[in-house]
């Protein structure tokens, strides 16, 4: 279990000026979750896709987020 699941959460979360509680409620998920995202941990698929369905992106824009 590494850091080494690349993502841009934190920069696309705080350009649309969420705090990590607010993208947690909108997606679902707890904030420590958000936090262990966006430090790069590995999370469930389901995880990413509340994630990116919270942001107001289609799931067909994921690289935006994971890459």
């Amino acid at each position: 279990m590494g850091t080494n699941n690349k993502n841009n959460l934190r920069s696309i979360r705080e350009e649309m000026l969420l705090s990590k509680s607010e993208l947690a409620r909108k997606a679902g998920v707890s904030p420590l979750t958000i936090d262990r995202v966006e430090k790069g941990f590995a999370c469930r698929l389901d995880t990413k896709r509340k994630i990116i369905e919270a942001l107001g992106l289609k799931l067909s824009e994921k690289e935006k987020v994971f890459y």
